[in-house]
């Protein structure tokens, strides 16, 4: 696949998971080739959150992850936190596209400063040199004064914060509603054609052309 064709999924130990494997399904759907960065705390939260739990090594979460989503052979690969030599640690190689989801305070905070003292650190901190995009969907409430901070800095180095604050004039029936609110403003700011939720004043042009 192209490099505009591949996106880097990292997925950190924010509440969220849902949001992490309807985004991931839907990349893989759209034909994305992904390269996905799990930390630790994450695969707890998996477990917690969707009674998933995510192999411990790499090969065996890729195939695991294939399976969830029904995705083609080699279509998602899984990177472990200090695979230096994996794609998404150069900028020679790294997608254009990276999206955090959910995005913790911890990684944010370790990101707005340069840390790269993992493999998704590091793979953030490339997409930013290499002028590409990067989206952090961060999930925490309420918000300190210090994550605001960190927001602002790299919302200010062009970096999208997307907090993962659904809408409701969709009329949500279901959590799932609310979750494809979330993932589908995602898939939105990164170029990825979505049918989860209709745009505002989509079916009100419609129904006056009617």
């Amino acid at each position: 696949m192209t490099q505009d064709n591949r996106v880097t999924l990292a997925i950190t130990g924010a509440s969220g998971a849902p949001y992490a494997l309807k985004l991931l399904t839907s990349l893989v759907r759209a034909g994305k080739e992904v390269y996905v960065l799990i930390s630790s705390a994450a695969k707890v939260v998996f477990a917690t959150e969707e009674n998933v739990k995510i192999p411990a090594k790499p090969d065996a979460a890729a195939t695991y992850l294939s399976e969830y989503c029904q995705a083609q052979p080699g279509q998602i690969k899984v990177f472990g936190k200090e695979e230096w030599f994996s794609p998404v640690a150069s900028g020679s190689a790294a997608p254009h596209t990276m999206i955090v989801c959910p995005c913790s305070t911890g990684t944010l905070s370790a990101i707005a400063v340069g840390a790269s003292d993992n493999l998704i650190e590091r793979a953030a901190d490339v997409v930013m040199k290499e002028r590409g995009q990067l989206v952090l969907v961060t999930r925490e409430m309420p918000v300190s004064s210090i994550h605001l901070e960190n927001m602002l800095k790299l919302s200010q180095m062009g970096v999208t914060i997307m907090p993962a604050s659904p809408g409701f004039y969709h009329n949500p029936q279901t959590i799932d509603d609310l979750i494809d609110f979330v993932v589908a403003r995602i898939l939105d700011h990164v170029g990825v054609d979505q049918t989860l939720v209709a745009r505002w004043g989509y079916e009100t042009k419609k129904h006056t052309e009617e």
